[in-house]
Parts: C-alpha cells; sequence; structure tokens
C-alpha cells in the first residue's frame, strides 16, 4: 500500500489539489490556509524524509490539546478532501476515517451586536479618517455588512459591476462555490448612492485607476479585506467592544451575526412562524443548508423569550378548543 509521503511531495499534491477546486469555480482560501500549515508541520516533524501518512494525519489532528471539536473537524475535513484528490491517481492511497476527528455541534455561540452598539460602531466609522481609511467608505462598508449579512470578505471584495441601485440589489459573486442575488432597502441604496459619489471624488483627487471595487481606500486603490479587518477591529476596540489586545471580544465578522439575530427576532415579534422563514433567511446568508442558520435560534434570551411565549399561547389556545 502506497503509504508514505514526503513534505515536497505533499505540497505538490496540495497545489494541484487547490488549481483543481479553483477550476470548478471554488475559491478555497481558508482550505489554502489550512494545507499550507499541514506541508508545514510534515516538513518540520520529519523534515523531507518519507513518513506514514495515517500517522502524520493522526498526529496533525491532535497536535493542540483543548482545541474546539468542530474547529478540529473543519480542518480535518480539508485534510481529508486532499486525501481522497490523491487517491484519483493513487488507489492505494491513505484516505482517513471520519472518526479519527468526528464532527460535533458547535458550542459556539456569536457576541450578537445590540442596536445601540451596531450605531455607535456606525458612527464611529463615519468619523474615522485615517491615512488610507476614510470614513465615508468605512461607514458604507459597516452598513452593507449589517443590512445584508455579508461576510467581511464578500463585502470587501464587491465590485461596481456588482451593485445595481436602479433595481436595488447586490450581487456577491462565487462566495462558497455559489452566487447570490441580494434585494436591499431604499435605505441602504440611498446611502450607497452617496458613498459612490464619495468615491468618484476620492478617484479624481487621488488620480488612480478605477480599481473596479466598490470599495477603495483614500488613494483609489482597492481595499483589502485585511485593511478592512484591521481598521473595524480598531474601531470595536475604541468603543470598549474588544480587549485592546488579543482576539477576545467582538469581531467585524459578528455584524453578519447581528443581522441574523436582529431579523429573526423582528419576525418573532411581528407573529410570524420563524422556522419557516430560516430557509429564506439561509438563502440570503449563503449558508450550505438551514443547519447553519438554526444556530441563531438560541443567540438571544430575547429570542428564546419571544419562542416561549409564542409557544405558551399556542397551548393555551389549544386548551381553550376543548
Amino acid at each position: 500500500m502506497s503509504s508514505k509521503i514526503t513534505a515536497a511531495a505533499l505540497a505538490r499534491d496540495a497545489k494541484d489539489f487547490l488549481a483543481f477546486k479553483r477550476a470548478m469555480g471554488i475559491d478555497y482560501r481558508r482550505a489554502e490556509f489550512v494545507l499550507n500549515g499541514f506541508v508545514r508541520f510534515v516538513r518540520d516533524r520529519y523534515g523531507e524524509r518519507p513518513a506514514p501518512l495515517e500517522r502524520v494525519v493522526t498526529e496533525w489532528t491532535a497536535r493542540i490539546e483543548g482545541r474546539k471539536a468542530v474547529t478540529v473537524g473543519n480542518e480535518f475535513g480539508v485534510v481529508r478532501q486532499l486525501c481522497l484528490f490523491r487517491r484519483r491517481s493513487d488507489p492505494h492511497c491513505f484516505v482517513p476515517d471520519h472518526a479519527l476527528a468526528p464532527v460535533k455541534e458547535s458550542m459556539f455561540l456569536p457576541y450578537i451586536f445590540s442596536r445601540e452598539e451596531v450605531l455607535a460602531l456606525l458612527d464611529a466609522a463615519t468619523q474615522h479618517e485615517g491615512r488610507s481609511m476614510w470614513g465615508a467608505m468605512l461607514r458604507a462598508l459597516t452598513l452593507v455588512m449589517y443590512c445584508t449579512g455579508m461576510r467581511l470578505g464578500e463585502a470587501a471584495r464587491m465590485r461596481m459591476a456588482d451593485v445595481d441601485l436602479r433595481r436595488t440589489i447586490l450581487t456577491v459573486q462565487r462566495s462558497k462555490g455559489r452566487s447570490r442575488i441580494l434585494a436591499i432597502r431604499d435605505d441602504l441604496a440611498e446611502e450607497l448612492r452617496q458613498y459612490i459619489r464619495y468615491r468618484e471624488k476620492v478617484l479624481t483627487t487621488s488620480g488612480a485607476d478605477d480599481p473596479m471595487t466598490l470599495f477603495i481606500r483614500r488613494d483609489g486603490s482597492a481595499l483589502t479585506v485585511l485593511a478592512a479587518s484591521n481598521a473595524l477591529r480598531r474601531l470595536l476596540r475604541e468603543l470598549g467592544l474588544k480587549p485592546l489586545r488579543g482576539r477576545s471580544g467582538a469581531r467585524p465578522y459578528e455584524l453578519r451575526h447581528a443581522f441574523a439575530v436582529h431579523r429573526l427576532t423582528a419576525w418573532a415579534e411581528e407573529g410570524v412562524d420563524v422556522h419557516a422563514k430560516l430557509p429564506w433567511l439561509s438563502a440570503y446568508l449563503g449558508h450550505q443548508n438551514v443547519l447553519g442558520t438554526e444556530v441563531y435560534l438560541k443567540a438571544t434570551p430575547q429570542l428564546l423569550q419571544l419562542a416561549s411565549q409564542r409557544f405558551e399561547r399556542h397551548s393555551r389556545a389549544k386548551r381553550c378548543l376543548r
């Protein structure tokens, strides 16, 4: 059985695997990060000596104690996909069984911004004036993330061609292997019209070539995901929503969580059947299935209380009919 691998061969196979995925239109950025770490682990531990792939995967999966099961499971899934890809050319290639890193339900509960915290962040973004980050751009970016639930990378990479303000729709291109079209409210469309006017002035003043991305820095260059993340994290720290150091506390990604929870809460307050609406919200968020959206049902005590009150009214009505 062909069960040994060198770091060099593993790096080559990982490169071919990523090219294969991207040829199908799958971005696979996070997977590339995982695979690069996997190759480094093998190289650091074995150099260029051939090592049994089964042992390598087992050691890599258990390399850090106390990690969340869902994190281990997600990373393990990428490496298992690589092994399945290698089996296409080598039928005897080792493929780890799911039992090695069973995927468990995530117990993670996201930080949910209150509406007051969203408004505070929006105000801080509007007033921010840095060397490369400017207020109107950060305000528009924050609004797009909160009002649509877009991931930070999806929002930061949006192109001008993805914005149709006449029909009030935004297009998210090939995220997680799929594109989706999002209807937006008129007030968000008006905010984007105003931002685009500012954007044109920035390009004229800077003399830069139009990068065709919606969000640009002060010098006219395209906003990067890293720059957007760093800028928003600084604002969160300044507002006391995130410690001055470390990864704990609120993150820019939590704007997506806030969108979902606030939408579900509004539906519950309106007396709408929230579970019937979940597939619609799931599609809007770009989740692979409704299971990824159900976590928001237990994200806030307010939402649980509303659900409990609705169930109690329903039960009382049934008793009265008897």
